[in-house]
């Protein structure tokens, strides 16, 4: 499966939500919500035409365990979900969900690990973050071997560009001002 759009508009609210339902826009971002609302919002996303991805790791109510993505794959059912944890990566997969796996760039050792575990795993995509390093979104995904997302700290078109320039396939953000870039 493959994501050509190349902003993914992460959104935090309804009201960003509901005004997303009306674009031309593919792929949604699920940064925040509560779990008692999040298959009311996959449903209205995906009766609209939209796909969505969510960020297990940010949704109230929900743990990230065996049994909460049971729950995400056979009742909520996104398109995909994004994570930190590469238990979740496994379970997505399972569950037949795109699957996104975030890497901070903290430091060189950080990334090294991480790295090593992205390739056992080895996610359908990889969000790096933040996506203002052009140089590391290259080294990552030359190492990794895995299409890139770039996320966080996101500002303006130049760093959009910037990012696709540097070989990331999409970037994530919450700014909505750039969602039709």
């Amino acid at each position: 499966m493959s994501i050509q759009q190349k902003v993914l508009p992460a959104v935090k609210n309804m009201k960003d939500f509901e005004k997303l339902l009306e674009t031309t826009t593919e792929y949604i971002i699920i940064l925040e919500s509560r779990l008692g609302n999040l298959h009311k919002v996959v449903r209205a996303a995906q009766k609209a035409g939209k796909k969505v991805l969510i960020h297990v790791d940010l949704i109230q109510g929900l743990k990230a365990d065996d049994y909460g993505m049971e729950f995400l794959g056979r009742v909520v059912k996104p398109d995909g979900v994004i994570s930190t944890r590469s238990h979740v990566i496994q379970q997505a997969k399972k569950y037949k969900m795109i699957s996104i796996q975030r890497l901070f760039l903290i430091d060189s050792q950080a990334v090294e690990h991480n790295v090593a575990i992205i390739k056992k795993v080895k996610p359908d995509y990889v969000e790096v973050l933040p996506g203002i390093v052009p140089g590391m979104i290259k080294e990552v995904k030359d190492q990794i071997g895995a299409s890139v997302i770039a996320g966080g700290l996101i500002r303006t078109e130049d760093e959009v560009n910037s990012a696709i320039e540097s070989g990331a396939s999409a970037v994530s953000t919450s700014r909505s001002e750039l969602w039709n870039f």
